[in-house]
């Protein structure tokens, strides 16, 4: 897989703090001592970047660092010097940390404003089992990893994210949350994101909830619209000398975000997205310091093609609730 470009990166062992190892003859994780864990991430990413085929090769850490029992210095990518922990500093485990934030929680249930947002927050903000959890103090016995401020630049990847169907979440709502999240995640700087699930298991149809397609491999709604997104979004070329463009969105709340990219055409498209989850929308208007010829508006939630095209727009109105809009400019 790694000869054929194929493989994304290695990762380390998915939630000890549920499923228990044993390396070397010693039983780790769960309940138990930590140490097990930590030896054999500390071998993966040494044996990975000694191998002349995977030596370039990303190595993701474990998931749910944050529950060591005791303080085997997982909550770093490398030990630093000056830290209580119990493998020695210069310990290398990984090059990304790596968490499973859902965007739901035991402790955050329900429906909330901003609950992608929040969930992709790097610091203590996030109401879920974020990086903070796991890599700033870790959650079960605090013990301290990164600052505040290191955490806002620390390379890091979720491989497991998502909100199941049920109660106030119908397909239509957990379509609209998978977009947004998207969104949140790559705005708030985590450089890959897994949702669970594409398709549950036959011998699991409890998971279905949680899938993007149905057990019969037909599309949910989050098929519809994440395809949509994409399409909409979607360029297989590069941008060698990014271009900018000045905009401002007069009196931005906190429930609308904001997103700019750039196709390799140079065409500009800004993605803008509302998370009012618990009900109500948001009127604004995007500023353009410059006039665009062309201004295409898209609703994925509608389909791939323009649902509103401007010519020579300065201001544009839109309303949001709980799904991105996206504005091409062109010209």
């Amino acid at each position: 897989m790694a000869l054929a470009g194929a493989l994304l990166a290695l990762e380390g062992n998915n939630e000890p703090n549920n499923w228990g190892i044993t390396y070397q003859g010693e039983k780790g994780g769960r309940d138990l001592t930590w140490l097990p864990v930590a030896k054999i991430q500390r071998d993966l990413y040494e044996r990975a970047r000694s191998d002349p085929i995977l030596k370039n090769c990303p190595v993701w850490t474990i998931s749910e660092g944050g529950a060591q029992t005791d303080n085997a210095g997982l909550q770093f990518l490398t030990i630093p010097d000056g830290v209580d922990t119990l493998m020695p500093a210069g310990t290398k485990y990984a090059d990304y940390t790596n968490c499973h934030n859902y965007i739901t929680h035991p402790s955050w249930p329900g429906l909330h404003d901003n609950q992608t947002w929040l969930s992709a927050d790097p610091g203590k903000a996030c109401p879920v089992d974020g990086l903070y959890g796991n890599y700033g103090s870790t959650w079960r016995n605090h013990f301290a990893g990164y600052s505040k401020e290191q955490l806002k630049t620390l390379p890091r990847v979720t491989t497991e994210t998502g909100y199941p169907i049920g109660n106030d979440v119908t397909e239509e709502i957990q379509a609209r949350l998978f977009m947004n999240l998207y969104l949140s995640q790559f705005k708030r700087g985590w450089s890959h994101t897994a949702i669970y699930l594409l398709r549950t298991r036959s011998n699991e149809p409890a998971h279905d909830r949680y899938a993007i397609f149905k057990m019969d491999y037909s599309p949910k709604q989050a098929a519809h619209y994440l395809h949509n997104l994409t399409t909409i979004l979607a360029d297989m070329g590069s941008v060698a000398n990014p271009g900018q463009v000045s905009y401002s969105i007069s009196d931005q709340p906190g429930t609308v975000h904001d997103l700019l990219l750039q196709k390799s055409n140079g065409t500009f498209y800004l993605v803008v997205w509302g998370e009012r989850f618990a009900g109500g929308s948001d009127h604004i208007t995007v500023n353009l310091e410059k006039t665009y010829g062309t201004v295409r508006l898209y609703d994925p939630t509608k389909g791939i093609t323009p649902t509103q095209t401007l010519a020579n727009p300065r201001l544009i109105a839109l309303t949001l609730s709980n799904h991105p809009v996206v504005i091409e400019m062109v010209g």
